[in-house]
């Protein structure tokens, strides 16, 4: 899939009204060159009821540049099987924001992409504060991983928290769970069937 016609026609919309608080807050999160891809438009954005939090931005969205975006059409293991577990599950894409707890890329001392350590999760805790108190619909936030489940529980009891909001766990899509692949699959199918009843409660 390459980086064209779909997310050049992304790209064109990030100003759109419902994203365009949140990408805001995203040319925000770039100081000092940092990656963050852009919110995608075809998204919840800031009416979205179902907050999708994942780890942090993969390879082929740091390499895909200002045409980057967190979204569930990138060509990729993770938002395929993500994409086809909501289509499953009902959850209207209409009604999801799909993020990651640290909304920049990160690197090990040898350059390569790593999933958040406590010291990534605490330094973005603030972005994933501000991001959350501009959805004023989100009833209830799916985290994938660990990490993504940590973040938001800081969130919610570093300081008091602005809402309490339903928090439903589940493991990462990702080819490294493969070995428990059909209760990871349940999981998740289980966990977007349920926000998608509360989001339309």
């Amino acid at each position: 899939m390459s980086r064209n016609d779909p997310f050049t026609d992304k790209r064109a919309r990030v100003d759109d009204p419902h994203v365009a608080p949140l990408n805001a807050m995203v040319r925000s999160w770039r100081h000092g060159g940092r990656f963050v891809p852009w919110v995608d438009p075809d998204g919840g954005g800031t009416a979205a009821r179902v907050l999708v939090l994942m780890e942090a931005p993969g390879p082929a969205t740091v390499a895909a540049g200002d045409l980057g975006f967190s979204s569930e059409d990138n060509p990729d293991p993770t938002a395929r099987t993500f994409r086809v577990l909501r289509e499953e599950s009902g959850l209207a894409r209409g009604d999801c924001l799909r993020w990651n707890v640290v909304p920049w890329a990160l690197r090990d001392e040898g350059g390569r992409q790593r999933p958040p350590k406590v010291e990534g999760l605490v330094e973005a805790g603030p972005a994933l504060r501000e991001l959350v108190g501009a959805l004023p619909e989100l009833r209830v936030v799916v985290t994938f991983g660990a990490p993504a489940l940590t973040g938001m529980m800081r969130l919610l009891t570093v300081e008091e928290p602005p809402r309490l909001l339903p928090v439903l766990g589940v493991p990462h899509p990702s080819l490294r769970n493969g070995h428990r692949r059909a209760e990871t699959r349940q999981r998740i199918l289980v966990a977007l069937r349920t926000a998608a009843a509360v989001a339309r409660a």
